[in-house]
């Protein structure tokens, strides 16, 4: 039976800790016992953990073998904020998928309430990004920023920088991935109503490249892991050559 898999809290040398929510949900819902093993991710390492103590919202582990670890992919995804239960939804299958990097983006079509309350939800994007990570065994949660202006988050891109337009007709993602072979890829994704033509522009201005998923109009989270699928296979297929 494959072991559950935790990013501890603290580490030190041979020893890890989970604190807080993170050690009540491993005693209280999994009933933790001591002698229990785990894996524990430091962040860097995965090593073998058998829990050595149990207190109230603190549970410690002495730290054994190194284990396999899997190294995140270079993805970054802009994502126009939208309505938060989806957006969440997108956030946790991304980070499932492997993203290594989410920026929210304030879009010209961004709900304005949306907006304003998102800098509240930045504990709970990060919370759910953890828990994603912990279940799809990654070694390491992806980075969540703060929200971002659509200007700076554009300046501030870096790699491939490709933006899902509906605009687009004649240039497939995994055909402008497959031809500008990258070690990294920035993707944006537009919120409900898509990108204003100056946003386009916007992209174009600092050397984004545009492409399509298709012909049919896709949520905003179901273009997340539609785009997010099709470039993590081609960069793991890249890294396997």
């Amino acid at each position: 039976m494959t072991r559950r898999r935790w990013i501890a809290d603290e580490f030190n040398g041979n020893r890890a800790a989970l604190i807080g929510s993170h050690a009540d949900h491993l005693s209280g819902v999994l009933r933790a016992r001591i002698g229990q093993e785990f894996d524990l991710s430091t962040g860097e390492v995965v090593r073998r953990g058998r829990i050595v103590a149990i207190h109230d919202r603190r549970i410690e582990f002495e730290l054994g073998e190194e284990l396999p670890a899997t190294t995140p992919l270079r993805i970054a995804v802009a994502l126009a904020i939208f309505k938060f239960d989806r957006m969440e939804w997108a956030i946790e299958k991304a980070t499932e998928l492997g993203v290594n990097r989410i920026v929210p983006v304030i879009a010209r079509r961004s709900e304005k309430h949306l907006t304003a309350a998102a800098g509240k939800r930045y504990p709970r994007w990060e919370r759910l990004a953890r828990q994603a990570s912990e279940q799809s065994r990654r070694s390491s949660e992806p980075e969540i920023e703060r929200p971002l202006a659509i200007k700076k988050a554009v300046e501030q891109s870096a790699g491939l920088c490709i933006v899902l337009s509906e605009a687009e007709r004649d240039q497939p993602l995994q055909r402008l991935v497959a031809a500008n072979p990258a070690s990294s890829v920035t993707l944006a994704i537009g919120p409900e109503g898509g990108w204003t033509e100056e946003e386009l522009a916007l992209f174009a201005q600092h050397a984004w490249q545009a492409a399509t998923l298709g012909r049919s109009i896709l949520r905003a989270e179901t273009a997340v892991v539609a785009a997010v699928a099709i470039v993590a296979s081609s960069l793991q297929f890249s890294a396997a050559k």
